[in-house]
């Protein structure tokens, strides 16, 4: 993750994050510790220059790159959950986006860095469900993986309405760092419980991304979702800010590995990795804004193309920020570049 145009920032399996400088790649500029296992996401407020990482340890921690030294930066534990596996911050730095391995998608809303979230610091708004057509109450996913609520804190089983219901203690909105935590609605899941592997974020922080399998690993899943600012919290009308409008079966192929999908840098096609190759797709057939093609029901996501060029699983693809350019790596370590052609 660039920091500015010459900063940037790795993290790694052995639990720690480095600094790096462009100018000088034969050393680190520090290397910093505070997770207890592997770190898995990177992400940077650039209004405060806060590094923000999050790791298979459940954790999400505040790195102060205004104050780094050679023996690395002051830091604090800022959020934790059980079964973390990915965490975003939108475009505009007001909310934050955590999935996990229980099938739980955790949204803290009007977003302060600066506040840490300790036991019970934090409103919890009304758990839900995403839907595409109708309002349904979830009180948590099944399966083997759903083991518990994300929320450490409560070792009594998946939140409820009841454990989730707080009022705002702001008039007109929610408080600030207010959590949300949602049980995403997925096609074909049914009640066997999913893994959210893969989170992504629309470059306009219109959407998000998702990518699921099922508990039994049977079944894998792209699905997008809608960000929805609805009225103010109240506690007789639960909040609901993701909405499923798209989704599309994906080859289980590969059991057990994340594939990582992504966004284009315009937000209108997608990039997925597709057992031995990608595909692209997007919105409709012709690659229109999402925000053009809003359907009122969830839709199938359209491919566009198939690239196929690794003799082994494709785990993760990017696009390009300033090329018509695709990469995507496989599990043998084989990198391919591709310049479709439309």
């Amino acid at each position: 993750r660039f920091l500015d145009n010459r900063l940037f920032a790795t993290c790694s399996d052995d639990t720690t994050i480095a600094l790096w400088d462009l100018r000088k790649l034969n050393t680190k500029v520090c290397t910093l510790h505070g997770h207890t296992s592997w770190v898995k996401n990177i992400e940077y407020d650039t209004n405060t220059r806060l590094l923000v990482t999050s790791g298979f340890d459940g954790n999400v921690i505040i790195w102060d790159t205004n104050r780094c030294t050679e023996d690395g930066c002051p830091h604090k534990k800022f959020f934790h959950t059980r079964f973390l596996m990915r965490m975003r911050l939108t475009p505009d730095c007001s909310k934050m986006l955590i999935s996990t391995s229980s099938g739980y998608l955790l949204i803290l809303h009007d977003l302060d860095l600066n506040k840490s979230l300790e036991v019970g610091s934090y409103p919890i708004l009304r758990a839900r469900r995403t839907t595409s057509s109708s309002d349904i109450t979830s009180s948590g996913s099944s399966g083997p993986r759903a083991v518990g609520s994300p929320c450490h804190q409560n070792n009594s089983g998946p939140l409820s309405e009841k454990t989730c219901s707080r009022p705002s203690q702001r008039e007109g909105g929610s408080p600030r760092n207010s959590l949300e935590v949602l049980t995403p609605e997925v096609p074909g899941e049914r009640d066997r419980g999913n893994c959210i592997t893969s989170l992504q974020l629309h470059p306009k922080g219109w959407a998000t991304l998702l990518r699921c399998s099922s508990n039994t690993d049977d079944q894998e899943w792209t699905c997008v979702y809608e960000f929805q600012e609805g009225a103010p919290v109240r506690p007789v009308s639960p909040r609901c800010s993701l909405r499923l409008t798209h989704c599309i079966e994906e080859a289980n192929v590969g059991r057990g590995y994340i594939k990582e999908l992504c966004f284009s840098p315009d937000g209108r096609m997608i990039s997925s990795p597709h057992g031995f190759g990608i595909r692209l797709l997007g919105f409709d057939a012709q690659c229109s804004e999402l925000v053009d093609v809003l359907p009122r029901e969830a839709s199938p996501l359209r491919e566009i193309r198939s690239l196929y060029s690794h003799n082994d699983v494709v785990l993760t693809t990017k696009f390009s920020p300033t090329h018509c350019q695709i990469a995507s790596g496989c599990l043998s370590g084989r990198v391919s570049l591709y310049q479709p052609k439309f």
